[in-house]
């Protein structure tokens, strides 16, 4: 069985291998349904189908490339059902790059770990 740091590790760099593929549909099982994202700007996204969609807007953009959030620490809750995750987060683009920190909050549903809450702060770019 694997431990749920070493889960939630694993889930965020296979979100880290869709988003480098452009592969929004594919997102969406990472997501609770209810997910809060605080993106870069401060501006909030509700729902998952409202996250998908913007993930889909980026990667029509010409120029865009990817996101890569890299793991520095997992939190779990007593029950090993919650966990925070932080780390630093980048955006790529053929002419720029932003970067910053971020915090996520995942929670074990059905035996998977999904996020429920995602903020992401710019401090570069």
């Amino acid at each position: 069985m694997t431990a749920p740091e070493e889960a939630v590790r694993a889930r965020r760099k296979l979100t880290n291998r869709l988003i480098a593929a452009h592969e929004a549909a594919r997102l969406k099982p990472f997501f609770a349904p209810d997910v809060k994202l605080i993106v870069g700007d401060g501006d909030l996204i509700l729902g998952a189908e409202s996250v998908i969609a913007a993930f889909a807007g980026q990667f029509a953009e010409p120029g865009f490339k990817t996101y890569i959030r890299e793991t520095e620490a997992v939190d779990l809750d007593a029950a090993g059902l919650r966990a925070a995750e932080r780390g630093r987060w980048a955006g790529l683009w053929s002419d720029r790059r932003m970067s910053g920190t971020y915090l996520a909050v995942w929670r074990k549903v059905s035996g998977q770990w999904v996020i429920e809450a995602e903020m992401y702060v710019t401090l570069e770019g």
